[in-house]
C-alpha cells in the first residue's frame, strides 16, 4: 500500500491543494517544536543554575502554544474540506464513468457493491485525509528539522536518533503488508455482506410466499460473522502494530537519555543543551509513532479508492466524434456480419448476424431465450462493440458517430425499466423534460395507459406501479421522445390482451421505425417483418 496514492492527486485538484497546505502546516510546526524546546531548556536552566524569574520565557511559551494549536485547527478545517471535496469528485467520477462504460458493463458488476463503494467506503477515507495524510507530512518534515537542531548541540545524541529513526519505518512497513491484506478481507466482506443483504430485501416477498424468509436468516448470519471476524483480525493487528511502535520508540529516547546524562554528569554537555535535546528527542519520533497509528485507521478508506481507481482505469470503448449523424427517419440501418462475445462464455451472443432496417418499418426479432435479440439492441445503441462486423447508417459506420448524439436517434424501452422516485408524469418526462401536460397525456394513450393519472406516485424503483404499469409508463416515456427509432425489449410483456393491442395501435400510430424483441404471438403479428435471431438466414413474415 503506497503512503500517498499519486492517483489521488491527478484526479482530485483539493487532493493537491490539501497536500501543499499540509507542507507549510508541517514546516511551521517543526519551527513552532524547535522554538518551544529552546524556551523550555532556557527558562529551566535559569531557574536552576541562576534563579532568574521566567516571565520572558513564559510569555514566549504561551505563543508557542497558541501558534501550534492555531496550526492544529488550520490542518483540521483544511483536512476536512480536502476529504469531503475528494470524495465527491471521486464519487461524481466513478458515476460518470460507469455511465460511459454502458448497462452491459454495470450488469457484470454488483449493484450493491458499487453503492457500497460509493457511499460507506468512500466515507472511509475521512481519516485519510484528516488524520494520516497530515501526520504523513508531519513526519517527513519535523524529525529532520529536529535532528538537524539537535546536532548543533549535541552531534552524539543526534547520531543516535538518526540510526534508531529508520527502525521504526522498516516495521510499519512490515505491518503495512500485512494490514493491506486484511484491509482487502474487510472490504471484501463488506461488499458480500451489502450484496447479500441487498438480495435477500429485494427478493423478501417471493421468499415470505414461499414460506422461506426464515431460512435466508442463517445466510445473512454467515455473512456477516465473517465480516465481524475480519473487522476484529484488522482490530487485532492495529493494537499489537501500536504496542510494537510505542516499544520501539520508547527504547530509542531511552537510549538518546541515557548518553546525554553520562555526558551531563562528565561536565562534557551544559545544563541547558541536555534539556533541549531531552526534550527534541521525543519529538523526533513522535510523528513517525503516530503515522503508524493512523495508518490503521486510514487502511479501509485506501483500499476503498484502490477500488475506485479499478472502475476508473477501466478502459472506455473507443467510439468516433462525427456529429454529423444521418436522420434515421430518411436512412436505413444495416447490421453486417455482427459478431458479440461477451467474456465468460464460451459461444458468442451473436455469431454473423445480418439485418436492414428500412425507415417507418415494424420488425420483431424472435428467438429463444439467449439467442442475442437483446443484444442486437445494445450493439445498435453502442452498448456493445461487435468483436467483428460494423453496424452502418447512411453510408458511414455508427462507431465514428459520438455516442450522445448517436443515441438520440433511438428511444430504448428494456426489459427491467427503471422509473425514479416522483409521479408519472415525472418519469415520462424523462424522456423530454420541456413536454406539456397535453403531450404526456397522449403518450400514455399511446402507450395504452390512459387510465393513470399524471400526479400519481410511482414509489421507489416503480414499486406503487404494477409491472404492467411500469412497462406501459416506460413505453410512454419512449413515446414523447422525437427520436425517429424505438428499441424495445418485450414491449407487452405483462400486459392483457387488450392493452396489448392498444400499445401495437399506437406503435402504428407513431409513424416510427420499430425494432422490438417479441415473443407473444398477437406482437410478432402485427409486425411488417419478422427476424429469427440465431440463424444466419433472415424469416420473413
Amino acid at each position: 500500500m503506497k503512503p500517498l496514492d499519486p492517483r489521488l492527486l491527478r484526479r482530485a485538484r483539493a487532493a493537491r491543494i490539501f497536500l501543499a497546505a499540509s507542507v507549510v502546516i508541517g514546516v511551521a510546526s517543526g519551527l513552532l517544536i524547535i522554538v518551544q524546546a529552546v524556551l523550555l531548556a532556557r527558562g529551566i536552566a535559569d531557574v536552576v543554575l541562576h534563579g532568574d524569574p521566567i516571565a520572558g520565557v513564559a510569555w514566549g511559551l504561551g505563543a508557542v502554544v497558541v501558534g501550534r494549536a492555531l496550526l492544529v485547527w488550520g490542518q483540521e478545517v483544511v483536512a476536512q474540506r480536502a476529504a469531503a471535496a475528494v470524495k465527491s469528485t471521486l464519487r461524481r467520477q466513478v458515476l460518470e464513468h460507469s455511465l460511459k462504460l454502458g448497462p452491459v458493463w454495470l450488469s457484470g458488476e454488483r449493484s450493491s457493491a458499487l453503492t457500497t463503494l460509493l457511499t460507506k467506503g468512500l466515507d472511509d477515507l475521512d481519516p485519510y485525509f484528516a488524520r494520516y495524510l497530515p501526520q504523513l507530512v508531519l513526519a517527513a518534515t519535523v524529525p529532520a528539522g529536529v535532528i538537524g537542531w539537535m546536532a548543533t548541540g549535541d552531534l552524539i545524541a543526534a547520531g543516535t536518533v538518526l540510526v534508531t529513526l529508520p527502525l521504526i519505518p522498516i516495521f510499519m512497513a512490515l505491518i503495512g503488508w500485512a494490514t493491506q491484506a486484511h484491509s482487502r478481507r474487510r472490504q471484501h466482506a463488506l461488499s458480500v455482506l451489502a450484496h447479500n443483504f441487498a438480495d435477500v430485501v429485494a427478493g423478501l416477498s417471493t421468499l415470505k410466499l414461499f414460506g422461506r424468509a426464515k431460512a435466508q436468516e442463517a445466510a445473512v448470519r454467515r455473512v456477516t460473522d465473517k465480516h465481524r471476524v475480519a473487522s476484529m483480525s484488522s482490530l487485532r493487528l492495529a493494537f499489537l502494530s501500536s504496542l510494537a511502535l510505542e516499544l520501539l520508540a520508547s527504547i530509542s529516547v531511552a537510549l538518546v537519555a541515557v548518553g546525554v546524562g553520562l555526558r551531563l554528569v562528565e561536565g562534557r554537555l551544559g545544563l541547558e543543551t541536555a534539556l533541549m535535546v531531552l526534550i527534541l528527542a521525543p519529538e523526533a519520533y513522535l510523528p513517525l509513532r503516530q503515522v503508524g497509528m493512523h495508518f490503521h485507521a486510514s487502511a479501509d478508506g485506501v483500499a476503498a479508492s484502490e477500488e475506485v481507481f479499478r472502475v476508473l482505469e477501466t478502459p472506455l470503448p473507443e467510439r468516433g466524434d462525427r456529429t454529423d449523424v444521418p436522420d434515421l427517419r430518411v436512412s436505413s440501418l444495416h447490421l453486417y456480419d455482427v459478431t458479440v462475445r461477451y467474456p465468460g462464455r464460451d459461444e458468442p451472443a451473436l455469431d454473423g448476424f445480418d439485418l436492414d432496417v428500412r425507415p417507418g418499418e415494424v420488425i420483431a426479432l424472435t428467438g429463444p431465450s439467449g439467442a442475442g435479440k437483446s443484444t442486437v439492441l445494445a450493439v445498435l445503441l453502442g452498448f456493445v462493440a461487435p468483436d467483428r462486423g460494423v453496424v452502418v447508417a447512411g453510408g458511414s459506420a455508427a462507431d465514428e458517430f459520438a455516442p450522445t448524439v448517436w443515441r438520440q436517434q433511438f428511444a430504448w424501452v428494456p426489459q427491467r425499466p427503471g422509473l425514479r422516485m416522483g409521479t408519472v408524469a415525472d418519469n415520462v418526462r424523462l424522456g423530454r423534460p420541456d413536454a406539456s401536460d397535453d403531450e404526456v397525456r397522449l403518450a400514455l394513450i399511446g402507450a395504452g395507459a390512459s387510465e393513470l393519472a399524471q400526479d400519481k406516485a410511482v414509489g421507489e424503483q416503480g414499486q406503487l406501479l404494477s409491472g404492467g404499469q411500469q412497462r406501459r409508463v416506460a413505453l410512454a416515456r419512449a413515446l414523447i421522445t422525437d427520436a425517429p427509432v424505438l428499441l424495445l425489449d418485450e414491449p407487452t410483456a405483462g400486459l392483457d390482451a387488450d392493452a396489448e393491442a392498444t400499445v401495437i395501435a399506437g406503435l402504428r400510430a407513431s409513424g416510427r421505425t420499430v425494432l422490438m424483441v417479441a415473443h407473444r404471438p398477437a406482437l410478432i403479428a402485427a409486425a411488417d417483418r419478422t427476424v429469427t435471431v440465431g440463424a444466419r438466414e433472415l424469416v420473413n413474415a
